[in-house]
């Protein structure tokens, strides 16, 4: 999934099949506790001194406006609600849809295996930190979307970022949304007004799903058109957040209960990066191609493939590539060789025992024979590998946004130096290939 969807489509054909027979509810109840008990899975909290919020962001309600939700270090809030893993079904028809199954079925299966879980972060809580927060734009895999990655961007929130996770309209997120005006005959004579702007009641939602690739259609124009809308649609989004941060009032079309007014001067704009996994990791690399804002970039087990090689030479930004063990082959890996540089930074780091799905937050949510059959887990353990993700991550970003923390603590992971790490790949390569 999120790049190929092969391992996780075959996983959940299977439970189909499995949910079609008398027996659904015991089959099910077993392999989602697989080798431990359902009640211990979740997603895990940041570590970072700062308690956590969420919010969604929306400015412009078409679909060329931009879309994304937003992490911050916030004000401890213990009865403060956390918002839904999966927000609400749609996202579940999307993830069908991507994987060519039945909707209703699968709705039913997801809604079982992940319904109950929450985003380690409290809704609307009220913006709160004691220094400029530097700034990351996240952007999610082929057929994701904007609330998958919470372990990653949480743990970057409580360490004192402003994440932004946007959600991609290029129909490549499994499911997404945006808003079209009514017709004139049903909208709310009291909004129609000139200042009252575009208020939901005066808004229809309209659905946008994952676009698949048609017969005999080749992948890489269709991916190659995605990824530069993919850039600048993470562009846009630090181009709201600059508005948000100079104090321009902004008018969110979700009407969330987070004052925005709270976030003017709160980032700091000399410090942005943009990271992101599989096709976001792509995004990675056009995103830096295109704004030299984004001072450095972490790509996630990049998928390569929407690329143009032209673009290569011409990114001056520092890039530090984490990758999975399993993912990875010879001609992906070659084209981010293509990235190294005598001058500029580029590291390469490689997370034994991990899957392509060890990024994203499905990883924490399976238990151990579930996790294995739908290949979301590898054979690490997911917390410790998505804490080596994250620090080594942390580590990079200190050094190329020149932050004063203590995340050189673990400068030896940019380098690999660990049990669990392989610098540089596993991936052997010709000479000829690189």
């Amino acid at each position: 999934m999120f790049s190929y969807g092969g391992f996780l489509q075959l996983g959940v054909k299977r439970l189909n099949a499995w949910a079609r027979t008398d027996q659904k509810r015991s089959a099910l109840s077993f392999f989602t506790m697989g080798s431990s008990c359902s009640n211990n899975l979740g997603i895990p909290p940041g570590n970072g001194p700062n308690a956590v919020g969420c919010t969604d962001f929306m400015m412009d309600h078409t679909a060329e406006g931009t879309f994304f939700r937003l992490y911050y270090p916030c004000q401890e809030m213990e009865s403060a609600e956390k918002p839904d893993w999966v927000p609400c079904k749609e996202y579940f028809n999307g993830l069908a849809d991507f994987m060519k199954m039945n909707r209703a079925l699968s709705e039913r299966i997801f809604n079982y295996l992940f319904g109950s879980f929450k985003i380690p972060a409290y809704l609307d809580a009220p913006f709160k930190s004691n220094e400029k927060c530097p700034v990351i734009i996240f952007s999610h895999g082929l057929g994701a979307f904007r609330t998958l990655y919470s372990a990653i961007c949480a743990e970057m929130a409580s360490q004192g970022f402003i994440v932004a996770s946007v959600e991609h309209r290029d129909q490549s997120a499994s499911a997404t949304y945006y808003f079209c005006d009514k017709p004139e005959s049903e909208r709310s004579n009291a909004s129609l007004t000139k200042s009252s702007g575009a208020t939901q009641q005066n808004l229809v939602k309209e659905w946008m799903y994952y676009r698949a690739l048609r017969h005999g259609e080749s992948e890489f124009p269709l991916r190659n058109k995605q990824v530069k809308q993919r850039a600048d649609e993470c562009i846009l989004a630090l181009d709201k957040l600059t508005e948000i941060n100079s104090g321009i009032s902004v008018q969110n079309v979700l009407e969330t209960q987070f004052d925005w007014s709270t976030l003017k001067n709160s980032m700091d704009l000399c410090r942005i990066a943009v990271m992101g996994h599989s096709f976001g990791g792509a995004t990675v690399i056009e995103a830096l191609c295109k704004e030299v804002k984004f001072k450095c970039g972490v790509a996630l087990d990049s998928w390569m493939t929407p690329l143009d090689d032209e673009i290569f030479p011409r990114v001056k930004q520092p890039i530090f590539f984490i990758n999975s063990e399993k993912f990875q082959w010879a001609g992906n890996i070659s084209r981010m060789k293509k990235l190294d540089s005598a001058v500029i930074q580029r590291k390469m780091i490689t997370i034994r025992g991990t899957v392509h799905q060890s990024f994203p937050d499905f990883t924490f949510l399976t238990g151990n024979w579930i996790g294995k059959l739908m290949k979301l887990k590898g054979e690490i353990d997911p917390e410790l590998a998505i804490d080596l993700c994250n620090n080594a991550t942390l580590a990079f970003l200190q050094r190329h946004l020149g932050l004063e923390k203590n995340f050189n603590q673990w400068d030896p992971l940019i380098d690999g130096e660990d049990e669990n790490l392989i610098p540089g790949t596993n991936v052997n390569l010709l000479q000829s290939a690189i």
